[in-house]
């Protein structure tokens, strides 16, 4: 793993690396047999220095980025690990945000990103956002528009962009509507209503053992100005955007079914 600690021996935002032997195993598991992740292309990501990692987001509760995480661990012959960035709301979750934090994720703000990348971590981030992770399963697989700021901050920190697509995790927990009231009231930033949720109560809360299919695409490299007009900008994050949506596409066709 790339040295990610301070100079007093402890990470900024409270990773602990010796606490993934706790978590590892568990998502190794849910990695190897539960999603039986299908990964391909691990060894484009580079073995050290800064590097930002983008992929699509879905399927209501992270899965996707937990088994991108997990692969870089696993099966690459030098593991890499990702530090992922998490909505704001995740750190008012109770014991969630201590395991997180000191699994290694961090509140994707634009100065944590721009620290780790100083810093030369791998850096995974969800352009999409909530509208990817929130989407009903009438929408599946259909790219939600990017935020600029990842492009941005690569531009700022010549930082190599890895397009990365997930193909099954639309199908984890598909929603077929979306509270805005108790997600208002819960102060989160959506509430999915599906087959199963809330209406088993936390059994309805699980994932479907769905086939998992990660793609990893070749580095992108992009110049320019992180300071240019916001139309500069976004013409490079659409190419980072049609790659990935292209890598979905192939994945989909790829794919014999959602279980297998």
């Amino acid at each position: 793993m790339e040295a990610e600690q301070t100079e007093l021996g402890f990470d900024p935002f409270g990773f602990q690396p010796e606490f993934l032997k706790y978590v590892l195993p568990v998502t190794a598991w849910l990695y190897r047999h539960y999603f039986r992740v299908e990964a391909r292309g691990l060894e484009r990501v580079p073995d050290q220095g800064s590097v930002l990692l983008v992929s699509n987001h879905s399927g209501q509760i992270p899965i996707d980025g937990l088994m991108i995480g997990t692969g870089l661990l696993v099966d690459r012959e030098v593991p890499r690990m990702a530090r992922s960035m998490v909505e704001r709301w995740v750190p008012t979750i109770p014991f969630v945000s201590y395991v997180l934090a000191r699994c290694g994720q961090v509140v994707g703000t634009r100065e944590n990103c721009r620290l780790l990348l100083n810093r030369g971590a791998s850096v995974l981030v969800f352009p999409e956002g909530v509208a990817g992770i929130g989407k009903t399963y009438d929408r599946a697989y259909e790219l939600q528009p990017f935020g600029l700021g990842f492009m941005r901050l690569a531009l700022e920190t010549d930082t190599p962009i890895v397009p990365i697509s997930v193909v099954g995790t639309e199908e984890q927990m598909p929603a077929i509507a979306n509270s805005e009231k108790l997600a208002k009231l819960l102060g989160s930033p959506g509430f999915p209503i599906t087959p199963t949720w809330p209406f088993l109560g936390p059994l309805g809360a699980i994932p479907l053992p769905v086939k998992i299919h990660i793609d990893v695409g070749e580095p992108m490299h992009f110049e320019g100005s992180p300071d240019d007009e916001d139309r500069i900008v976004d013409r490079k994050v659409e190419r980072v955007r049609g790659r990935i949506r292209e890598m979905i596409h192939e994945g989909l066709r790829r794919r014999r079914g959602v279980f297998f």
